[in-house]
């Protein structure tokens, strides 16, 4: 979703992901992506990658670098949830959930640092999820929502850092579920009353993209409020 409206606004598109299968109950793959921004004028670069797997991330940078001769926005959008109560979780979805959600947002955050830090400016864009400060029970799981309030002090933490080189970095958060088909997959239909379009998640992401140090940084809010706060 996000790929595709970065593209149009003008983005060369990285698409990153740890499959390239189509997967029986979601149709799409980092290939199609491509292929339907490429069919709209844009440019998309697809590129395997399993975040959680330090040497993976390494390489995508080193081939989006070759490519591109720099990166000026990462969106750590990588994510995974495992349903159930705590008693109900095992161990390794548990430590899954962890690896996906937040080891990936920090090796891919710094394996992207040094050539922002070298171009001095960028944009990282953690997604995060209402549930970091919510009481949940069972539908995304205490794993999901321990992953994304970490992501979001994560999101403090490397704002502070990364403030002197002029990188911005912020974490946007959808009020309610985005109706997606993944959303769909995963919830089969629960709750479907409740969720939103994507407009104002796009809308909120696009202007994150464009922002350095000078601008918003070391934000954590809801795709509303970031609509809200600055006319978007």
């Amino acid at each position: 979703m996000l790929a595709t409206h970065f593209a149009r606004e003008g983005a060369k598109v990285v698409v990153v992901a740890r499959t390239e299968v189509e997967d029986q109950r979601l149709p799409g793959t980092i290939y199609k992506t491509a292929e339907l921004i490429t069919s709209e004028g844009g440019y998309a670069l697809p590129v395997r990658c399993d975040v959680t797997n330090e040497q993976s991330v390494v390489e995508m940078v080193e081939r989006v670098l070759d490519e591109l001769g720099q990166i000026d926005v990462l969106v750590n959008n990588a994510g995974t949830a495992f349903p159930g109560l705590i008693t109900e979780t095992p161990l390794k979805r548990w430590e899954l959930v962890l690896r996906v959600n937040l080891t990936g947002a920090f090796l891919c955050s710094k394996a992207v640092l040094p050539s922002m830090v070298k171009s001095k400016c960028g944009s990282i864009i953690n997604i995060t999820s209402i549930d970091a400060v919510t009481r949940t029970s069972g539908f995304t799981g205490a794993a999901y929502a321990a992953s994304k309030a970490a992501l979001e002090r994560f999101t403090w933490s490397l704002a502070a850092e990364a403030g002197k080189y002029n990188i911005s970095v912020n974490a946007l958060k959808p009020k309610e579920g985005i109706e997606t088909e993944g959303l769909m997959v995963v919830s089969q239909g629960a709750g479907r009353e409740r969720w939103e379009s994507p407009e104002n998640f796009i809308k909120a992401a696009i202007f994150l993209a464009s922002q350095d140090a000078t601008g918003v940084t070391g934000v954590v809010a809801s795709d509303e409020e970031y609509c809200l706060w600055h006319g978007l």
